[in-house]
C-alpha cells in the first residue's frame, strides 16, 4: 500500500511527458496536461501553502472554478500533506447570503487552516470568516508561486502513511457540506483496486471523459482521482459549460474516442431532449463502452430515450451501464452492465409499496421496472435491514448497510454523526433497496419517503409519471408529503415546473398530472402546484432537494392564503 504522493511522484520518475488530462474550455485550445506539468503546478500550491505556514494533516478547503488552478492546487495540498476539501462555487443560482452562511458553517465544523480562491472572490470569502476562527491564510489564486521542479526530499506529503487522511469529499445536499467524510489513502486505493476490476479499467486503452464537479464523488474520485492515479486520460470539461451545452460531452467523447463516462439519472434526459441534430453532425460514439449510472435511481424510462437518441450515432445498447455509489466508501458499491446488460427487474408496484416486497410481475399495468445497479464490488458486502437491523431475505425492501475495506475514517470533526451511521461494523446507507439473484435494487432515500394510508411511496416513481405530461420541464418536478392532521396521514404534493402563464393550459397539465399519477401509482393526487422556470432547489450535486422544495412550497402557500 502507498500514498497519493508516492504514486505521483514514481508517475513523474517513470512517465514524466505523459499525457495525464486535456482540460476543456469553451472557445478556447484544449490543454493537454502532462505528469510533469502536473507535478510542476502542484508544487506552486505546496511551496505557497509551506510558506503560509499551514501544516501537514491541516484542511485546506479549495473554492475555485474547473480547470487548472483547480487540479493544481488539490494535487499541491497533497504533496505538502495537507487534507484538501473541495467546496462549490458561487453561482448565480445560489443566494450569497445562503451561501456565505454556509461557507461559515463548514468553517466551524471542519476548522480548516487555509482557504485558496480567486482575487476577484476574496472580499466573498472573508465575509464567511469571523475573529477566532480556525482559518490563518486566504491564499489568491494569481499570488501562488510560479509552477517549478518538485524538491521530492522536501515534500512533506511523502512523509504520510497509507492510514493518514488524504482528502475530505462531501456527501451531496445543502451547499454548505457540513459533513465531510475524512477518507484515507489506503481506503482511496483499496477503493480504485476494487473499481478498477470492476470495469476492467485499462490505462493503455480507456479514456475517461467527464464534466462531473468535483466536489461531488462520483466526479471527484471517478472522472478525476481515479485516472490521474491510474495513469488513464482524462478528458475533463466544466460542468457549467456542460449545462449550457450539453453536446460537448459527446463531441469530446468523438474526438478523443472516449470509453468510460458517469452521469446522474437527470442527464440522460437531458441530453434526449437538449441535443439537436445539428450538433451531432460527425459524431461517432461507438468508442463509448460504458455510460454509467450513478448517485440517483436508475430510471429504465430514461435510459430508453437516451439509447433511442443516439443510436444512430453509434452509442450501442451494451454501454448502458450502472454503479450505486457514495462518498462514505471512497466512491463504488457496486457495478453492473461491464460484464453483461443491466438487469431489468419487473415487479409488482402494489406489493413493492403495501407490502414491501419487490415481487416479480407480468410487464403491464401496475407493474414496476426496476434497473439493477450490478453486484457489489469485490471488496464490499452488502446488506439490507429492517426497521430493527434485521437482515431481510431476498426481494424485501429496506436499508441497505455495506461493509468493506474502503470505508470512510469518520465524519470529519463528528463523531456525533459517525457514531450514528453505523450498526457495528456496517454503515447504514439512509438508502432503501432490495436484493434480487446478488444484485442490488435502489428505490430512494428514506428520509425522502411518503407514507399514504400505510403505503411507502417513494417520490422518484411520482415525479416520473409527472414528468410524463407533456409540457412539464424534464427533471423539473418535485414530490414530497405534507402531514394532514385531520386525515391522520401525509397528502402528496407535486410542484412541476412548465413554461406556460396561460391559467387554461395550465390547469390542463394539472389534470394531466393528477390522471398519469393517479393511473401509475396507488396514490390518488390531489395537489399539484405549478411553478415557472428556475422555481426548484437543487443540491449541490444538482440532484431534487425534496426537503428544501417543501418548506419553499409550505412557506409560499401560507403566504398566498
Amino acid at each position: 500500500m502507498t500514498t497519493f504522493a508516492e504514486v505521483l511522484r514514481q508517475y513523474h520518475r517513470e512517465t514524466p511527458e505523459r499525457v495525464c488530462m486535456v482540460l476543456q474550455h469553451s472557445g478556447q485550445e484544449d490543454r493537454k496536461v502532462t505528469y510533469r506539468e502536473l507535478l510542476e503546478g502542484a508544487n506552486a500550491h505546496a511551496r505557497s501553502l509551506q510558506a503560509a505556514g499551514i501544516q501537514p494533516g491541516e484542511v485546506v478547503i479549495l473554492i475555485l472554478q474547473h480547470g487548472s488552478d483547480l487540479v493544481f492546487s488539490f494535487f499541491g495540498a497533497v504533496l505538502h500533506g495537507a487534507i484538501p476539501s473541495i467546496m462549490p462555487f458561487l453561482t448565480e443560482k445560489l443566494l450569497p447570503e445562503r451561501y456565505r452562511a454556509d461557507l461559515a458553517s463548514l468553517v466551524s465544523i471542519t476548522r480548516p487552516a487555509a482557504i485558496i480562491t480567486y482575487p476577484e472572490f476574496e472580499a466573498e470569502v472573508r465575509a464567511a470568516l469571523h475573529p477566532g476562527d480556525s482559518v490563518r491564510a486566504v491564499l489568491l489564486a494569481d499570488q501562488v508561486e510560479p509552477p517549478s521542479a518538485p524538491d521530492f526530499d522536501q515534500l512533506q506529503g511523502l512523509r504520510r502513511t497509507p492510514q493518514d487522511i488524504v482528502l475530505l469529499q462531501h456527501s451531496s445536499g445543502t451547499t454548505g457540506l457540513q459533513k465531510g467524510v475524512a477518507l484515507s489513502h489506503q481506503a482511496v486505493f483499496n477503493q480504485l483496486a476494487a473499481y478498477q476490476q470492476a470495469l476492467h479499467l485499462d490505462p493503455e486503452q480507456d479514456v475517461i471523459v467527464s464534466w462531473l464537479p468535483l466536489y461531488h464523488d462520483m466526479g471527484l474520485i471517478a472522472g478525476f482521482l481515479q485516472p490521474v492515479l491510474t495513469r488513464t486520460l482524462l478528458v475533463m470539461m466544466s460542468p457549467f459549460e456542460w449545462v449550457r451545452a450539453p453536446q460537448r460531452l459527446l463531441t469530446a467523447v468523438s474526438q478523443y474516442r472516449g470509453t468510460l463516462s458517469w452521469l446522474p439519472n437527470f442527464a440522460y434526459n437531458f441530453c434526449a431532449q437538449k441535443i439537436r441534430d445539428r450538433h451531432l453532425e460527425g459524431v461517432d460514439l461507438s468508442s463509448w463502452r460504458a455510460v454509467i449510472n450513478c448517485s440517483e435511481p436508475v430510471r429504465y424510462e430514461s435510459h430508453r430515450a437516451f439509447l433511442e437518441r443516439f443510436a444512430p450515432h453509434g452509442f450501442r445498447p451494451q454501454a448502458l451501464a450502472a454503479s450505486y455509489a457514495m462518498a462514505e466508501n471512497v466512491f463504488g458499491v457496486t457495478q453492473g452492465g461491464i460484464d453483461a446488460p443491466l438487469t431489468v427487474d419487473i415487479i409488482d408496484r402494489e406489493a413493492f409499496q403495501v407490502e414491501r416486497v419487490a415481487r416479480p410481475c407480468a410487464d403491464g399495468e401496475g407493474a414496476l421496472k426496476m434497473v439493477s445497479c450490478g453486484r457489489p464490488l469485490s471488496n464490499t458486502q452488502v446488506r439490507i435491514l429492517s426497521a430493527e437491523g434485521q437482515e431481510l431475505p431476498e426481494r424485501h425492501v429496506g436499508e441497505v448497510a455495506l461493509h468493506s475495506d474502503c470505508m470512510l475514517t469518520g465524519y470529519y470533526n463528528r463523531p456525533d454523526e459517525t457514531a450514528k451511521a453505523f450498526r457495528g461494523e456496517w454503515y447504514l446507507t439512509g438508502d432503501y433497496g432490495y436484493l434480487a439473484d446478488g444484485e442490488l435494487y435502489v428505490s430512494g432515500r428514506k428520509k425522502d419517503l411518503i407514507i399514504v394510508g400505510g403505503k411507502n411511496i417513494y417520490p422518484q416513481d411520482l415525479e416520473n409519471l409527472a414528468m410524463s405530461v407533456p409540457g412539464v420541464h424534464a427533471g423539473r418536478v418535485s414530490a414530497f408529503g405534507v402531514d394532514n392532521p385531520e386525515a391522520g396521514t401525509e397528502d402528496v404534493v407535486i410542484v412541476a415546473e412548465v413554461d406556460s402563464e396561460d391559467p387554461q393550459v395550465r390547469e390542463q397539465i394539472a389534470d394531466g398530472i393528477r390522471q398519469a399519477v393517479t393511473r401509475g401509482s396507488a396514490v390518488a393526487l390531489r395537489s399539484v402546484y405549478l411553478v415557472g422556470p428556475q422555481w426548484l432547489v437543487k443540491t449541490s450535486s444538482g440532484k431534487n432537494a425534496r426537503l428544501a422544495n417543501r418548506e419553499k412550497f409550505l412557506k409560499e402557500t401560507a403566504e398566498q392564503d
